[in-house]
């Protein structure tokens, strides 16, 4: 298949489903998904990538034991992966294993309730953004995150979110659509931006409009990938569904799919299908159609189609962290093609295997500290850069990164918006009057 900045491929070859448990027997015991795992190298809780995939893989076959526990311990990084020789999907193998522990009701008790409730950000938005208010307030007490912590071992310092006096979904019906658009593509904004970072949303639809598009925003739901993180995988499945159903008529009419948030975009083109086996002509169809949105204006580049001779000066020298789950998508670092673009941007890639939160990882007490550790080496990178702002994709380690370093960080998308000339919010909003 081709990419066509046209419009979207609805004659996707479908190829033959191999699921992850085929590649074990390709493991041989090289250790090199051990050395690279960075929960491993700082706690003994999680033996290993290899230990826990593939090797404990071969015991689980045909048995109905319930899975080591330790196996919980994996962040779901996808470091294994993306270093292993073979291609061994090893990170796939683990969330299957604690799902099986999910099946089989072997979770605790309190965590049982803390992790159904975490793995909603749609329930918990639908809840709290109303009465933003009193949320964002017991979200940020002593008080609240005491009670957080007594009753669901919420770790009492990790950065949860505040949420937005708006929703993104309530602006986007106000925002006026340009008149002379030539194209449409069609925006998954996800939780993130629905009921925290409406700003996010707001520049991207600015850079897709700027750029010609129509920006279709439908309805929509959660991606599903706490649910998956969290072993949850018929409830994952409900969510998947019922994006495909909301969807896929877009894609058959012609149009693409953009988000910002590389997560959402990862679920739809591979976590999902991969994890729950969920290989119907529809679901590959939107897979095969769903882009991260600066892999979406990278294509765009190469095609010239992009805009770029009067993109404004950004006079600053930032940090940029890619997420595990960006380099998941295999596609390179296109955020840092585009903001390559930007006169007088100077933009330092971290090397850091991981910033540590793993999605919802970091906000479980148990393993909060081992999620600071992760990520020590990138909040130092970040402090050595000294920028007024640090530059990540992924909602989740954005969060994590500010929290632990005091450093704002802020979208790609957001600085090309900037440039554009978009008057942006939040933490880019303060650096740049």
């Amino acid at each position: 298949m081709t990419f066509n900045i046209w419009g979207a491929q609805t004659d996707i070859e479908l190829m033959p489903h191999r699921p992850a448990e085929a590649s074990l027997d390709e493991c041989i015991k090289c250790n090199i998904c051990v050395t690279a795992c960075p929960v491993t190298a700082v706690t003994d809780l999680f033996p290993g990538p290899k230990y826990e995939g593939p090797q404990a893989a071969r015991f689980r076959q045909g048995q109905q034991e319930t899975p080591d526990y330790s196996v919980d311990y994996c962040s779901g990084c996808r470091v294994c992966n993306m270093v292993c020789p073979n291609g061994v999907r090893i990170a796939e193998m683990n969330a299957r294993a604690r799902a099986t522990i999910v099946e089989q009701d072997k979770v605790p008790l309190k965590h049982k309730v803390r992790n159904n409730l975490i793995a909603r950000p749609e329930t918990l938005g639908k809840l709290g953004q109303p009465v933003y208010p009193i949320s964002n307030f017991l979200l940020g007490s002593g008080f609240g995150r005491y009670f957080a912590d007594l009753f669901f071992d919420i770790a009492p310092k990790a950065a949860l979110p505040g949420y937005a006096s708006e929703k993104f979904s309530k602006w986007a019906k106000k925002h006026e659509k340009p008149a002379q658009a030539q194209r449409k593509v069609v925006y998954f904004h996800g939780c993130s931006t629905e009921y925290y970072e409406p700003r996010v949303g707001k520049a991207a639809v600015h850079v897709l409009e700027a750029n010609g598009f129509e920006v279709l925003i439908p309805p929509q739901n959660c991606c599903g990938l706490p649910l998956l993180s969290n072993g949850e995988f018929d409830a994952a499945q409900k969510y998947h569904e019922s994006n495909i159903k909301k969807l896929i008529d877009y894609v058959k009419q012609g149009y693409v799919i953009v988000g910002t948030s590389t997560s959402c975009t990862l679920t739809l083109k591979e976590e999902a299908p991969e994890l729950l086996s969920f290989y119907t002509d529809d679901a590959m169809l939107l897979a095969g159609n769903t882009f991260d949105f600066n892999e979406f204006l990278v294509h765009l580049l190469d095609a010239g189609e992009l805009r770029t001779a009067d993109l404004r000066p950004i006079p600053l020298t930032l940090a940029y962290h890619p997420p595990c789950q960006y380099r998941a998508h295999r596609i390179g670092f296109p955020a840092l093609e585009v903001l390559d673009l930007i006169p007088e941007l100077t933009i330092i890639k971290s090397e850091a295997a991981c910033c540590g939160v793993g999605g919802t990882y970091g906000y479980k007490a148990e393993k909060y500290e081992i999620s600071m550790e992760v990520g020590r080496p990138l909040f130092e990178f970040v402090h050595e850069v000294n920028g007024p702002v640090a530059v990540c994709d992924s909602e989740t380690c954005r969060w994590h990164i500010a929290g632990a370093t005091g450093v704002p960080n802020v979208h790609p998308v957001e600085l090309l918006a900037a440039a554009y000339g978009y008057e942006v919010e939040g933490p880019l909003a303060d650096v740049l009057r």
